[in-house]
This record gives structure tokens, C-alpha cells and sequence, in this order.
């Protein structure tokens, strides 16, 4: 038999555990199928020295603070998915785990969501399947060419893997600092970090908790019709946790320009400087997982579904959580989670009211 629920969320990290909560509230009767075998989300698959640029009070899903641990001003990603596990149990919500959403289709007044473990028919769909498995890799010339390793963000774990080695590391935004700057002060890593254009630290008392304000100032001047402020970007690029501003302060973390190719042995600069290397990390983003909404049709010629809030405008039973920006201030942070999240919930109850 092929379950009837009112709504089925698709992922069970952070964006969908806040759809979760307020679903809950709204007394809506769901369920949330996710991908990975346990709790936790992306976060269980970080890098061993990741932090989060918040204190753990201002790092929390609706409902529930993160608890604070002694000593540590920035949570690391096992506290993260220790938090998210027992956000989920606490709240008993109906996570499913182990299960891959493969296409949300029309059917009649409701929507079919087919996985890899069976079919679902609901009344609405929250999309909250986040970027992580979707990583962005740039079309850069000779990439086929070099014979060393090539990873991305979503490969890396810790600097013993490449003791000894030259690295390169490609992308000024946080993960290439924060990675440039672990493998740097491992002492036995000679690191090349290269990035489109000069690397922009904030002043290092800005962390996360400025960062959502000014996204969240942003956002609303936007809806109202104000100028455009520039956002976080205005601020600058890189947030300056301890290890980024230890490695920049010792002189370990000086960007080179982008280059103009790679090379069987390294890379090639656009002047005619080249420089061997070991392995390649592409810290150059992630672009929204959505291949299981293909099935309806609604991505635009640059692939963007239109939204209105969160809710799909030529679907209005679809809402989209923890994209970025475009679903939400800061929406694919924890603290920035819920306020998009309770939205949702309140126009889907509403919606299946009528």
C-alpha cells in the first residue's frame, strides 16, 4: 500500500528537522525521508577540525538551544550532530532514515514521492535535500590532464592524509581558508591556496551571530523595495575562526592568483609561472540538490526554481528549505533554519485547510 501522509519533507538535516517542528505544531500529520543511514545530517561528514562561526546559543533549530560545552566558544561538527540527533529524538519526529527521494511527481490533487525504498502520496512536499551532495567543480583547462589527486570539500577529512605533500587549494571563500589555513599549520603540508580574486577576512570580531543579522537587514530591505546593502558580502568574504586567523597572522595563508591551467605534474599561471603539486582540494561550492523535482518541470533556463517565500510559484503544494539566500536569510544555517521553516508550515496549513 502506498502511504497517504499531508506532507512528505525530503532530507532530514537541519532545514528539515525545523520543517519538522513547526509541521509538528501545525498538527499536520508528515513524514521526513533522509538519505543518510543516521542522524546528523551533512554535518557528519565535515572535516575533523570544521568549527561553527556562532556560539552554540546562537547556532540552535527552533524550540531547543544547542547546549553549550565547557571551554569551547565554537561548536566543531560532532557537537552538531550530537545536537541534531537529539533535537530529532527529543521532538520524536518522523524521520525515516536510509531513504533517497528520487522524484516528486503530479498526481492528481496529490504529490507522488518515489524513493528508493517505496512511494509515498502527500498533500504537499517539503524540498530540504540541501547542497552537500551536489559539489561544484569548475571547468578549468587541463583538469583531465593532472596525473595527482583531485578532491573536493566533501572529500576532505584531515592534514595526516597529505603529510609530506604539496597541496593546492582552489577557492577564497570560508572552506578554502579554513582548509588552506589546517593543512598549513600542520607543519608537514607545503600548501598553494590560489583564489579568483584577493582573499577578504572580516575584522575578527565578527562571527556568525553579525553575519545572520546583517542577512536577515538585508532580506527584509530587499522585500521593501530599499537599495540593495551588499548584504554579508559587503563585510568581506572569510570569517576569521582561530585556526584561519593563527595561520593568517603567521604569515601560512597568503593567496595566490587563480590560474590559467593545470598541468600533468601542477598548474600553470596565466604569465607562465608553474608549480608542482600533489593533489588538488576544489573548496568551489556546492549548487542546490533538486534532480528529484525534475519530474514537475518548474526550473527556469538557469536552473533556479521560481519561489515566492518558499513556496514553488507553478507549484504551490512545493516549498524549498536551506537552499541559501533565495529560500530564506541565511536559511542553510542552523539558526536560520526556522524562520523559513515555521513560514512554510504555516502557508501549507493553510493550504490544505481550504
Amino acid at each position: 500500500m502506498t502511504p497517504r501522509v499531508d506532507v512528505v519533507v525530503a532530507g532530514g538535516g537541519q532545514a528539515g528537522l525545523a520543517a519538522g517542528y513547526h509541521l509538528r505544531r501545525q498538527g499536520l500529520d508528515f513524514v521526513v525521508l533522509d538519505a543518510d543511514p543516521a542522524p546528523g545530517g551533512a554535518w557528519q561528514h565535515m572535516w575533523d577540525s570544521l568549527r561553527l562561526f556562532s556560539p552554540a546559543a546562537h547556532s540552535s533549530l527552533p524550540g531547543r538551544l544547542m547546549p553549550a560545552r565547557p571551554g569551547e566558544t565554537y561548536p566543531d561538527a560532532g557537537h552538531v550532530v550530537e545536537y541534531l540527533a537529539d533535537y530529532e529524538k527529543r521532538y520524536d519526529l518522523p524521520v525515516q532514515h536510509g531513504i533517497r527521494v528520487e522524484a516528486v511527481r503530479r498526481d492528481g490533487e496529490r504529490l507522488l514521492v518515489e524513493a528508493d525504498a517505496g512511494t509515498w502520496r502527500a498533500r504537499a512536499v517539503v524540498s530540504a535535500t540541501g547542497t552537500w551532495s551536489r559539489p561544484f567543480l569548475p571547468a578549468v583547462p587541463g583538469r583531465a590532464l593532472f596525473s595527482g589527486r583531485q578532491l573536493h570539500t566533501v572529500d576532505y577529512r584531515r592534514p595526516a592524509d597529505f603529510a609530506g605533500q604539496r597541496v593546492l587549494v582552489v577557492g577564497g571563500g570560508n572552506s578554502g581558508a579554513q582548509i588552506a589555513a589546517d593543512l598549513a599549520l600542520a607543519g608537514d603540508v607545503e600548501v598553494i591556496w590560489a583564489t579568483r580574486r584577493p582573499p577578504r577576512f572580516l575584522a575578527d570580531d565578527i562571527d556568525g551571530r553579525v553575519l545572520f543579522d546583517v542577512a536577515t537587514a538585508r532580506r527584509r530591505a530587499l522585500d521593501e523595495g530599499r537599495t540593495d546593502t551588499g548584504g554579508v558580502a559587503a563585510l568581506g568574504d572569510i570569517v576569521a575562526v582561530p585556526p584561519v586567523r593563527a595561520a593568517r597572522d603567521a604569515g601560512l595563508l597568503t593567496a595566490r592568483p587563480m590560474f590559467a591551467r593545470l598541468t600533468a605534474t601542477g598548474v600553470q599561471w596565466a604569465d607562465g609561472g608553474r608549480a608542482d603539486a600533489d593533489a588538488v582540494i576544489w573548496c568551489t561550492g556546492f549548487r542546490p540538490a533538486l534532480a528529484h523535482l525534475a519530474p514537475l518541470g518548474l526550473r527556469g533556463p538557469r536552473g533556479r526554481i521560481a519561489i515566492s517565500g518558499t513556496r514553488a510559484v507553478a507549484e504551490p503544494r512545493l516549498h524549498l528549505l536551506g537552499y541559501g539566500d533565495w529560500t530564506g536569510p541565511a536559511s542553510a544555517t542552523l539558526i536560520g533554519a526556522g524562520r523559513p521553516a515555521r513560514d512554510a508550515a504555516r502557508d501549507i496549513a493553510r493550504l490544505l485547510s481550504c
